[in-house]
């Protein structure tokens, strides 16, 4: 028998228990930055090399945090379920914890890209993109990052996995950022839908919700020991 599919939709939430920071803060900066000048192709535009730095200690911060409870429980569904991950986070802890189909929504800073041809991406060796490192066509890399203002190409694949779920299980994000917010409302009237956050009863979210309001490491663990032992698989 096919095993039921599962659909997992993360956000900033699940990362920042690995003591990565939520791209903005209560002042409206990130890191200390206006959004506006590190996260637009308009700010590659006038800085590049400020955008670049920024994402050069963004990715030392991602690869020295390591994946936690919520992440590497995650993992343990694949046992039972057919699990896809649809995460706005660009970092790689998915990965690192061993889940195994992962779609990256807005990017991987682990990755660069040609700013003259978006279908050119590489592995970056470290941790650092150099301004004078350029891809096969002769253009300077830049981070593989969706920034804001730009096309989200990964939606078409996350609603059509979307719409094949039989679970859907939304960690960590607050259900803000569009196109991505809508995924919610793409899945089908059949399908469960479990929102994980200190905050999930807040939401605005289809009535059937069961909203657990917990941080994911407390709640992910739990939600899967739950769905092993007691879901039909």
């Amino acid at each position: 028998m096919e095993k039921k599919r599962i659909v997992v939709f993360t956000g900033a939430g699940i990362s920042a228990e690995s003591g990565l920071k939520t791209f903005r803060g209560h002042d409206g900066l990130w890191e200390g930055h206006r959004v506006e000048d590190v996260a637009t192709p308009e700010a590659w535009e006038k800085n590049a090399p400020l955008v670049q730095e920024f994402y050069n200690q963004r990715r030392k911060s991602c690869l020295a945090a390591t994946p936690n409870a919520a992440h590497q429980a995650l993992v343990l569904l694949e046992k039972k379920y057919q699990v896809d991950i649809i995460t706005q986070n660009v970092d790689d802890l998915h990965e690192r914890a061993g889940s195994t189909r992962i779609l990256h929504l807005h990017g991987e800073i682990v990755k660069a890209q040609s700013t003259a041809d978006s279908r050119l991406v590489y592995r970056i060796q470290g941790d650092e993109i150099k301004m004078g490192e350029r891809c096969s066509k002769g253009s300077q890399l830049r981070p593989y990052i969706v920034w804001f203002g730009e096309a989200v190409p990964a939606m078409v694949d996350a609603v059509r996995l979307a719409k094949r779920a039989d679970i859907l299980i939304v960690i960590g994000t607050s259900l803000q950022v569009y196109p991505a917010a809508n995924l919610v409302y793409e899945i089908e009237e059949t399908c469960d839908i479990y929102i994980i956050d200190p905050y999930a009863g807040t939401y605005t979210v289809p009535s059937r919700t069961i909203a657990i309001d917990k941080t994911a490491t407390k709640g992910v663990p739990e939600l899967v020991q739950y769905l092993l032992e007691y879901g039909s698989g």
